[in-house]
């Protein structure tokens, strides 16, 4: 049996195989030439104290132990062209991931994506950092694998009672992702990586018989008798099918409103909102490793951050070390904020969502809009920065202490954002009670963060899609509609869940409901 170890070493071992065998020869008492292999398990970063540490678990086998390196592979999919036909709408992580579980068991996905495919979202992408042109169906948020694409592949999940990580994380891998995302403990592929995943995953999904029809945007979802009959395209066509996952992600505005419209039960959630703020990198590194510069074995510090802030969360959400900031509007007239980094994370800045948590009663001036309130509130804080910065996809944008002064920065240095800023006194932005906690919120910040609170940092607003601002309620048993039979609301637009991650594990769940409600 191999022997399983905890440990904590420098850097410098953890990323030498030598170095690290020798380390363990001491610690287990054998010589090196009878360590055959060691495999790492876990890895994560210490760095609590002066002398950073790595925490490794890792299994060692000695000569003459069994060793057999992990394969992992893609399970054996089936032929499902002539099988039951289950629409999903949305190809984000929670849509394909959904795919995918459907053929495993034997039924027929129809993957239905307003937008376009990699390649031709590309293009599109390009309109709005250099032209400013937002296309509605086609943007960082919709297209081929949905707002996960243009991510940096963020693994990390808190919520280890959804289902099975270990599995989500093995499929990647399968499809081309690094193993290491099996191994890190705040796992990430990177944006660059991210689209011939995904890319893999379509091409899989009709190798074997499903179908993935992009630039195909639903305008309507056919019902009678609470029963889903199937999709209207915006072509008039329509697709017809007794199951339908609904996977469109937390900016599908058109299908919140499509629902309410419908009379279809849907409700108000809060979520949180506020700005990106953009240090050096060199400044983070400082900061977190308590080092003036991080060496070549330590990676771009990350931080996560959280303080109440007169009876409100605010905190640190979507943290990009080395990253970019990029811009997410999904409509003319609009302007959002979101943050990326590549698979190396080697780029000179590290941003980071900073948000407060909102309350339904914050929604109250938008009452008469009902379940949309809280996308009203939305719209309009996005609506506002749009006009606040020039009419175009450039952003607001303020130093980290001038706003906490109420100060206009006199100027803005260029920062990782492509399309722009332009300098306004951030508290036009949002209401006075946001504008007033993230004040106090950032004082607070560089009490515990020595450094954090500088005129070096650039605040971007906003970051307003942290969340779905609408749920869709289900059962907790069948995963169906309470009011619509064979309508299964998922992923993070329908409220349930939070990341790549999540939504590829409701996806999967959703998929494996529609299947044994089939079977009854």
């Amino acid at each position: 049996m191999p022997k399983e170890l905890l440990l904590q070493v420098s850097p410098e071992i953890a990323a030498n195989q030598n170095l690290l065998k020798d380390f363990l020869s001491k610690q287990i008492k054998v010589s090196t030439n009878d360590i055959q292999h060691i495999s790492i398990v876990k890895r994560s970063i210490d760095a609590r104290q002066k002398s950073i540490k790595i925490n490794l678990k890792v299994s060692i086998f000695l000569k003459g132990e069994s060793f057999v390196s992990q394969n992992i592979s893609l399970p054996e999919y089936k032929d499902v062209s002539k099988s039951q036909e289950v629409i999903i709408i949305g190809a984000g992580p929670a849509g394909l991931f959904a795919a995918l579980q459907l053929i495993e068991l034997g039924l027929k996905p129809i993957v239905i994506e307003r937008g376009k495919d990699i390649r031709g979202r590309r293009r599109d992408l390009k309109a709005i950092n250099v032209d400013h042109i937002v296309d509605e169906d086609s943007n960082y948020c919709f297209g081929e694998g949905g707002a996960g694409t243009y991510s940096d592949g963020k693994l990390y999940t808190r919520s280890k009672k959804r289902g099975d990580i270990d599995r989500i994380l093995q499929l990647l891998v399968a499809f081309g992702a690094t193993p290491d995302i099996m191994v890190e403990a705040h796992p990430h592929i990177g944006t660059n990586k991210l689209p011939q995943i995904i890319q893999d995953i379509r091409e899989k999904i009709i190798e074997f018989g499903g179908q993935v029809l992009f630039e195909t945007r639903v305008v309507d979802i056919l019902i009678i008798n609470n029963e889903v009959q199937g999709i209207e395209t915006q072509n008039g066509d329509r697709i017809l099918a007794s199951k339908i996952i609904l996977a469109t992600g937390h900016s599908a505005r058109d299908i919140f409103e499509l629902l309410d419209r419908k009379n279809i039960f849907i409700e108000a959630k809060p979520f949180a909102l506020g700005v990106r703020a953009e240090h050096p990198q060199s400044l983070i590194d400082q900061i977190q490793y308590s080092c003036d510069y991080r060496g070549e074995h330590l990676p771009p510090a990350p931080y996560s951050i959280v303080k109440q802030v007169n009876g409100r969360g605010m905190y640190s959400f979507c943290m990009c070390p080395g990253g970019v900031i990029a811009p997410c509007a999904t409509s003319p007239g609009e302007v959002v904020t979101n943050g990326w980094s590549p698979s190396k994370r080697d780029q000179a800045t590290a941003n980071s969502g900073i948000v407060i948590e909102l309350k339904l009663e914050d929604f109250k001036p938008f009452e008469k809009f009902g379940a949309l309130a809280g996308l009203e509130f939305q719209k309009q804080i996005e609506q506002k920065a749009w006009r606040l910065a020039g009419k175009s996809q450039k952003v607001p944008a303020q130093r980290m202490v001038d706003f906490t002064q109420n100060k206009v920065s006199s100027n803005i240095p260029k920062t990782s954002y492509v399309p722009g800023t332009t300098s306004v006194e951030m508290g036009q932005v949002f209401p006075g009670f946001l504008s007033q906690i993230l004040r106090e919120g950032f004082s607070e910040f560089g009490k515990s963060m020595k450094g954090y609170l500088t005129n070096e940092a650039i605040l971007h607003a906003p970051e307003s899609r942290t969340s779905s601002p609408v749920r869709i309620p289900r059962d907790n048993e069948t995963l169906e509609h309470l009011q619509i039979k064979g309508l299964y609301p998922c992923g993070e637009g329908a409220g349930y869940a939070g990341g790549i991650i999540s939504a590829a594990i409701d996806g999967e769940k959703c998929a494996i409901k529609c299947f044994e409600s089939i079977q009854k």
